[in-house]
């Protein structure tokens, strides 16, 4: 159901899978990524088979340092490393001229819907962005010349050289999620987490480590929606779990983020917290699957 292809980010060869529409050149590609230390063979295969059969293209890949991808330092968070990777699969999509309609579409879920939501205000000609259950941070922030923190922000994504910044926080190498927080805590704490990393990254060769350090580099603006909201041309589904159990999500924080979103967007929220909908073939994947199926038809 697809081929293997890979591109370049910061030097580091990034590995993914292409998954052909039926009718290919006349299909829009949805560029797809996971989130927190997710690989290409977990939930993520499932949805991008769905929307195949719909009749979309998909190119779904691993971030740097992450299941099949290289990456310089292998099992690292690092959002300003992931953003650029997202930007540069785009990038590489737009390059496959003659394997799709010219209509490409962002989705990311959890830590990645977060940076979807930061990297669709950094990316010309994009046709839309999906954010499905994103961590937006834990406070609203407020900017004297949110303009001026913007141009701050697409002035350090383009730069590059993340490797040289200096740290502002630094988490790990810790396990991604934990049975005993007291004598083995983990980056992700609530036992439902435990309970579906253990259940698809548990699969037979999904290229799943446990363990993972999360790098937040020390910038003039901090890597955030609430910062590019604003700046975003191009339509948006946010995709919400209704009480999501994960501390790093606040509703406040992603409600004043789709707030402040000038086009055209939508919100929709779906039962089963944090990770219902990335179970397959159960009624909550094929809900999100048909919303997001629906939002893409009506942008590209």
């Amino acid at each position: 159901m697809f081929i293997e292809k890979e591109f370049t980010s910061e030097g580091s060869i990034l590995r993914g899978r292409w998954y052909a529409a039926q009718d290919k050149d006349n299909a829009p590609c949805i560029v797809m990524c996971h989130g927190t230390t997710g690989t290409v063979s977990m939930a993520l295969s499932s949805y991008a088979i769905e929307f195949q059969k719909t009749g979309f293209n998909v190119f779904l890949y691993d971030h740097v340092g992450f299941g099949r991808s290289e990456g310089k330092i292998r099992q690292t968070i690092n959002p300003w490393v992931q953003g650029r990777g997202i930007a540069d699969a785009v990038a590489f999509v737009k390059s496959q001229e003659e394997s799709h309609n010219g209509k490409i579409v962002l989705w990311g879920d959890s830590f990645a819907g977060m940076m979807t939501l930061v990297v669709a205000s950094l990316i010309d000609n994009l046709a839309g962005a999906i954010s499905f259950s994103a961590p937006c941070g834990l406070d609203v922030l407020e900017f004297e010349d949110p303009e001026k923190s913007f141009e701050t922000l697409k002035r350090i994504f383009y730069n590059g050289e993340f490797d040289q910044l200096e740290d502002l926080a630094r988490e790990g190498p810790m396990p991604v999620v934990s049975s005993d927080q007291e004598a083995n805590p983990s980056l992700l704490k609530p036992i439902q987490a435990f309970r579906w990393f253990l259940d698809q990254g548990g699969q037979w060769n999904s290229d799943w480590e446990n363990r993972v350090t999360r790098v937040i580099p020390k910038t003039e603006v901090p890597f955030s929606p609430l910062v590019t909201a604003p700046f975003i041309q191009v339509p948006v589904l946010m995709m919400n779990g209704k009480k999501d159990e994960m501390p790093q999500v606040i509703r406040e924080v992603q409600l004043e983020v789709f707030n402040r979103l000038k086009n055209r967007k939508q919100l929709y929220e779906i039962d089963g917290g944090h990770f219902g909908a990335l179970y397959p073939q159960t009624p909550l994947f094929y809900e999100a699957l048909a919303v997001q199926s629906a939002f893409i038809k009506s942008v590209t």
